[in-house]
């Protein structure tokens, strides 16, 4: 990690370098070129990461003024809790900046921002075959064992 890299909200004034960010995390899970996302699910996500009545938030990372990863979370409520709970949906590092401590210092960040609100828990889910993204997860969390079904509605 460089003395300059910081973790932040975003802005309005990120969205065109979120946007390689954004691309490259959905190109990772396999959204691209056909199976792309639609445009405008990506501006209303966009969108809704700017607006204080949403329950989610973007944070970026940034080095020397450059926009090298990404994390997108929701706050939801819970069955189980009182308190919500902050899904991290979407976790991103450019490639050439992985295995620097990036990935980690976005969710660290997660962190502080879910429990500034008042959560009691943050949680993600992955793909199997993320076998990088796994090494740090299993350090900065505890794997539970759930299986994610899901039906396209």
């Amino acid at each position: 990690m460089t003395q300059s890299l910081r973790v932040r909200p975003v802005v309005q004034s990120d969205h065109a370098a979120w946007r390689p960010l954004w691309d490259g995390y959905n190109a990772f899970y396999g959204r691209h070129g056909a199976t792309a996302l639609a445009e405008h699910v990506t501006q209303t996500t966009w969108q809704r990461f700017l607006d204080p009545g949403e329950p989610m938030f973007a944070l970026v990372a940034e080095d020397e003024g450059r926009l090298v990863g990404l994390a997108h979370c929701v706050f939801h409520r819970s069955m189980t809790r009182v308190e919500p709970v902050c899904y991290l949906s979407d976790l991103f590092t450019l490639e050439s900046r992985r295995g620097r401590g990036i990935g980690r210092l976005l969710i660290e960040a997660v962190y502080e921002e879910a429990k500034s609100a008042g959560a009691s828990r943050v949680y993600w889910q992955t793909h199997e075959s993320n076998a990088a993204g796994r090494l740090l997860y299993d350090k900065v969390a505890k794997h539970l064992g759930f299986i994610v079904y899901a039906k396209e509605l």
